[in-house]
């Protein structure tokens, strides 16, 4: 697989420059077959935070925009890293011990004769897949369940724990397209929604400002 264009959508391109067969910017640039998308798209969409990026799209800019290295990924494993070799033209090299090791692909579990209701790990989930009201018992739908971890630390009483969810297979052999998809859209849409919910709240705060 050749590499793909590493230019960010709009670099070096001046505002309605055309393709050489005639087409415009949005055909030269096109969103699905920039590097980052690529990238993104071959990431696992655990949205866990342990390449060190917040999220996996920030993850998929840092190494086409700015050469990150392709090994900071633990739920991709062996085989993301290859993947993304070949996306990318950089050497596979194997995964960095500092961002973690590979291992099956986790779930978390609530423990609900202990848990006290108080909403931080739905405040966590990347993905939305933790459902529950203020003092009242949460769970967690196991279907939409990426194994981030991102829900243990923040509970107060330690209810919270992961469970292996595939056996020996590790990596994307864990994890298919279609799982990496579903978590990608969840992670879109919870961001959509956070993002809506602040602007409404910013514009309450306009109305009753002095």
């Amino acid at each position: 697989m050749s590499p793909v264009s590493s230019q960010s959508p709009d670099a070096n391109v001046p505002s309605g420059a055309s393709t050489p067969d005639g087409g415009g910017i949005h055909r030269l640039f096109n969103l699905d077959t920039t590097l980052a998308d690529a990238v993104n798209k071959a990431l696992p969409q655990t949205q866990c935070a342990r390449c060190g990026y917040p999220n996996c799209r920030s993850y998929a800019e840092a190494i086409a925009w700015s050469h990150e290295a392709i090994n900071r990924c633990p739920p991709g494993g062996a085989e993301g890293i290859e993947r993304l070799a070949a996306l990318t033209g950089q050497s596979a090299t194997p995964l960095n011990p500092d961002n973690g090791t590979e291992g099956p692909r986790m779930r978390a579990v609530i423990d609900e004769t202990w848990c006290i209701g108080c909403t931080l790990c739905i405040q966590a989930c990347p993905v939305d897949c933790i459902v529950g009201a203020p003092k009242q018992m949460h769970t967690v739908m196991a279907d939409h369940c990426t194994g981030c971890a991102l829900c243990v630390a923040p509970c107060p009483v330690d209810c919270i724990s992961l469970e292996n969810d595939s056996d020996i297979r590790t990596g994307w052999q864990a994890w298919s397209p279609e799982q990496a998809l579903k978590a990608r859209e969840r992670y879109e849409l919870r961001a959509d929604r956070l993002a809506r919910n602040q602007r409404e709240h910013e514009a309450l705060l306009a109305t009753v400002a002095p």
